[in-house]
């Protein structure tokens, strides 16, 4: 058995029925422990994320807002264009019902998660905070050193997973799409994306705050918009692609009475990828903004996975739902960013190019958010010390991710992510 079915088996397991049953479970077990408050905490959440009046005077290190755009800068990626394209294809229309349902009560862990990073938070050596699940497991759970332990298993994998999934796969992304529609070749890409990396992330959480601050909203408002101009061109076709959704969701052929068919596996698995709720990663985004009350960061947090899936994951499978039904020939062999790019592309004249340049950015945001994540799960493991060549390693990997052939990276960043989960 060679390395790549190792690394799949492993990749099965990591993600099969269990784990997703477990996500799903705890999201809904915290859902009925908390009343549903995800639908009527919501609108006052929404206002509390963008108000212009943001807790200035509290401990932390960046506002609501610039904590919730990190976090939506390493959720909204590659997973929004070329995940929810994936589901499509393997688990069909009725992937992206799956994707919603796990967003629901994914709002739920993700308020949780942020209460937790918030309470637990610490002052590192460089008198910035320092929080996240490998914080608030040692300090939960004290007996006989578990929580500890499970501490470290979540660092370690958050660590090198940054450099998987929040780095490789999202500049690899980035130079495939240059190279295909302006013809750069990927070594400069690679190198200009290094250099954009380097000048964020090497001065910190304020810094890379500021980047997303302005990267986030732009990028979601163009994407969004565009993807709402091809829906109003083709508003005949919105309540036949709900229906083909929810049909799809429902039928027995995508497995919904076994709980492992391919429309659940699908939705669910590429729904958790899209807006990491109950990964742990966004709590340490949490943990750095400055608040004088744990909920409040708590239900910002949560309005991440919201934006993330029930706004931008919907939009892309409307309309790859709505190119399927005209059925524009060719796209039944596309798959990931490729079929997203053709769907807007064959709906709209120059909707590939929204696709493209979304993508760009979407990445590149990733790659920033990731980076601040990675960096927390390594300082905890080494200390402040590594923070430095944690940094310099990451802006290295960038261009080396842009550069390279990763057929195998996405399976390994894949298996990380996963594992993520287990601990928290």
């Amino acid at each position: 058995m060679d390395f790549v079915s190792i690394v799949s088996i492993v990749n099965n397991f990591v993600w099969g029925p269990y784990m997703l049953v477990l996500l799903l479970g705890t999201g809904i077990f915290l859902t009925l422990r908390l009343g549903f408050m995800q639908i009527h905490t919501l609108p006052y959440a929404l206002k509390l994320a963008f108000s212009k009046n943001q807790d200035k005077t509290s401990p932390g290190d960046i506002s609501h807002f610039q904590s919730l755009m990190t976090a939506l800068a390493a959720t909204i990626g590659t997973g929004n264009i070329a995940g929810v394209a994936t589901a499509y294809v393997l688990g069909g229309p009725g992937a992206i019902f799956w994707m919603w349902f796990t967003a629901f009560f994914g709002m739920a862990t993700k308020y949780a998660e942020a209460i937790l990073a918030i309470k637990y938070r610490t002052v590192d050596d460089n008198g910035e905070m320092a929080g996240g699940p490998m914080y608030f497991l040692e300090k939960g759970i004290p007996n006989y050193g578990i929580g500890k332990i499970l501490g470290i298993a979540f660092a370690f994998f958050g660590a090198f997973a940054a450099f998987g999934i929040g780095n490789m796969v999202q500049t690899n992304s980035v130079a495939d799409a240059v190279l295909s529609n302006f013809g750069v070749s990927p070594l400069i890409t690679g190198f200009l994306l290094a250099l954009l990396t380097a000048a964020v992330i090497l001065g910190g959480i304020k810094s890379i705050g500021r980047a997303t601050g302005i990267i986030v909203p732009f990028m979601a408002v163009f994407y969004i918009l565009g993807g709402l101009a091809i829906l109003a061109m083709n508003i005949n076709y919105i309540v036949p692609a709900f229906s083909t959704i929810f049909s799809s969701a429902f039928n027995f052929e995508a497995g919904f009475g076994a709980l492992i068919g391919t429309a659940i596996m699908w939705g669910v698995k590429r729904g958790v990828f899209s807006n990491e709720a109950g990964l742990g990663s966004a709590p340490i985004a949490a943990a750095a903004a400055k608040t004088d009350h744990p909920g409040r960061q708590a239900l910002v947090s949560m309005t991440g996975t919201f934006l993330d899936t029930i706004i931008v994951c919907t939009i892309t499978g409307l309309v790859l739902t709505i190119a399927g039904l005209k059925a524009f020939p060719g796209l039944s062999d596309l798959t990931g960013a490729s079929l997203t790019a053709a769907s807007f592309d064959a709906l709209m004249p120059m909707g590939g190019m929204i696709v493209t340049i979304g993508l760009i950015f979407f990445a590149y945001s990733t790659v920033l958010g990731w980076s601040y994540y990675g960096e927390k799960c390594f300082e905890y493991l080494v200390g402040t010390k590594g923070i430095k060549l944690y940094r310099i390693a990451f802006v290295l990997v960038a261009f080396w991710g842009a550069t390279a052939s990763l057929p195998l990276v996405w399976d390994i960043a894949d298996t990380l992510n996963g594992a993520m989960a287990i601990p928290t």
